[in-house]
């Protein structure tokens, strides 16, 4: 069955450094655009990264551009947010998020359970 399982996550001070993993399985990763997004408490799910699916091209959320870089390993089936300079504003409970749009137009996507990220002194 498809998995995506986060990892890295967990309790950091201000100006310091995380990397978050996300291990994929259960389907094609090499097919599928990786995104991490990102749920502070009692706000929405919002979108932090996103990277193609053959990894040549990578966007971000302009709160995040500079600090964060995502990446991907293809052999593997594993896609990394590395976070520096954090900040306690990206507090947040972050998933990762595989998609695609198959040739009908049909959408598949699929999500993890999600790894918190506590910035805090």
């Amino acid at each position: 069955q498809v998995q995506l399982v986060e990892s890295g996550g967990g309790l950091v001070q201000p100006g310091g450094s995380l990397r978050l993993s996300c291990a994929a399985s259960g389907f094609t990763f090499s097919r599928y655009a990786m995104k991490w997004y990102r749920q502070a408490p009692g706000l929405e799910r919002d979108l932090v990264a996103h990277i193609r699916s053959d990894g040549g091209s990578t966007n971000y959320a302009d709160s995040v551009k500079g600090r964060f870089t995502i990446s991907r390993d293809n052999d593997k089936s594993l896609v990394y947010l590395q976070m520096n300079s954090l900040k306690p504003e990206d507090t947040a409970v972050y998933y990762c998020n595989a998609e695609r749009v198959g040739r009908d137009a049909t959408r598949y996507t699929y999500w993890g359970q999600g790894t918190q990220v506590t910035v805090s002194s």
